[in-house]
């Protein structure tokens, strides 16, 4: 019993210690931050021109408002352009993304289904510079991937063009959630997305490691599209390709300052097929490039690629958690009823609790998150609980591999 305990103590401590030095590197990284404030050259800056592509299949609830914000984005009009990736849409998203003055790509392909293969066809056919037909004439220097349900900081391009003259190729920027109060479901997922997509790259970016793909506000450059031609189809082909891009010897460079919000859905049940992909989409991943990283972190003594390792391993916070005051309360147990007679490894686990916490809060406090954010913290039982059925519905009936788009609630045109 005691040496079950033990192990579970050093797996739970080990992916504990490393959410908490993450955190505690992100601090250091801000104050370093503060201190540089103002550095960044303006003047003398090459201007990159930008292709923002925005993948959507059947978004005409949400596509226009998202033109119409990228649109007003402050960068030379005449470096940037507006593409829309309408995928295999049957409804009104290529009229409204024309309408705001887009420029729209129509995709037909029931057998390539999902963003991994849209996106791939997009870049393919951008990177040849010669395509006419829908007014793309101009030579893209970087693309910039945007989900149809976004919003972006009025600055983003400026960022992003800014870390493209210090030699960045692959650029992630804060991918974080619109604050919605009162709707538990989608403020939680703002909380947990504050934690990993915003402090723990920070953190990474404190180890000049790779922060990663999440998906939206990706951005990279034509030339790392032709050396490493777009290839990640699964549920999560975000983290796929920043794997395969790590494996290749090409990091991801977290770029804070820019920052997308998406809109998360406000009832549970339309939350279900995204957190379904989220967390299961990860096993195969973890399947294929477990070994894969391991191997190559061993040949090159790469602690980048350990990192990305502990990383795609690490479990859901949440699960975490739970996991953690659930073994508090069995040490409890088995020392009130003498089957344990020290308080050692019960200490532990408080030690454990509390760096927890510490994690939870001193990231959304790193994150200068408003007080909606922490009050969301109320809605974690609710939300542990709505996971636990989720598990069981998905577990029972099994985890679909197609990519299934997440249900939109609110029209803006």
């Amino acid at each position: 019993m005691k040496i079950v305990l033990i192990i579970f103590l050093i797996v739970v401590g080990f992916f504990t210690l490393y959410l908490t030095a993450l955190t505690v590197l992100g601090f250091l990284y801000k104050a370093k931050a503060k201190i540089r404030k103002g550095s960044r050259q303006k003047g003398n800056q090459k201007k990159h021109c930008f292709a923002v592509i925005v993948p959507a299949h059947n978004e005409e609830e949400v596509i226009a408002e998202t033109v119409s914000n990228l649109m007003k984005i402050d960068y030379p009009k005449e470096l940037f352009q507006i593409i829309v990736v309408a995928d295999n849409c049957t409804d009104k998203t290529f009229i409204y993304a024309l309408k705001r003055g887009a420029t729209v790509l129509e995709r037909e392909n029931k057998n390539l289904l999902g963003k991994g293969y849209a996106l791939k066809w997009c870049f393919k056919l951008l990177l040849k510079n010669q395509w006419r037909k829908q007014g793309i004439a101009k030579l893209f220097d970087a693309f910039l991937v945007i989900d149809a349900d976004t919003t972006v900081s009025g600055d983003i391009l400026e960022v992003l063009n800014t870390y493209l003259n210090q030699g960045c190729e692959a650029i992630q920027c804060s991918d974080l959630v619109k604050p919605n109060p009162g709707a538990w479901s989608s403020e939680i997922t703002r909380v947990g997305l504050y934690l990993y997509n915003y402090v723990r790259p920070l953190g990474r970016k404190m180890l000049n490691c790779s922060a990663g793909l999440r998906g939206n506000g990706m951005c990279f450059t034509t030339d790392l599209l032709e050396k490493i031609p777009w290839r990640a189809y699964s549920q999560t082909e975000d983290l796929e390709y920043g794997l395969i891009l790590l494996l290749n010897g090409f990091t991801v460079t977290f770029a804070p300052e820019a920052k997308v919000q998406a809109v998360m859905p406000v009832n549970p049940r339309n939350a279900e097929t995204q957190r379904a992909r989220w967390e299961f989409g990860r096993f195969p991943l973890v399947k294929k490039y477990s070994f894969l990283l391991l191997q190559e972190m061993f040949k090159q003594r790469s602690f980048k690629i350990f990192d990305s390792l502990i990383e795609l391993i690490t479990p859901a916070f949440v699960n975490l958690f739970l996991f953690t005051t659930l073994m508090l309360f069995t040490n409890l147990l088995l020392i009130a009823t003498e089957v344990l007679s020290t308080g050692t490894i019960l200490l532990s686990w408080i030690i454990l609790v509390a760096l927890q916490i510490f994690y939870v809060l001193g990231g959304l406090y790193l994150s200068n998150a408003d007080i909606n954010a922490y009050k969301a913290l109320c809605y974690a039982p609710r939300y542990a609980f709505w996971k636990l059925i989720l598990y069981i519905r998905v577990l029972g009936k099994g985890h679909t591999k197609l990519w299934i788009r997440t249900a939109r609630e609110n029209a803006y045109h």
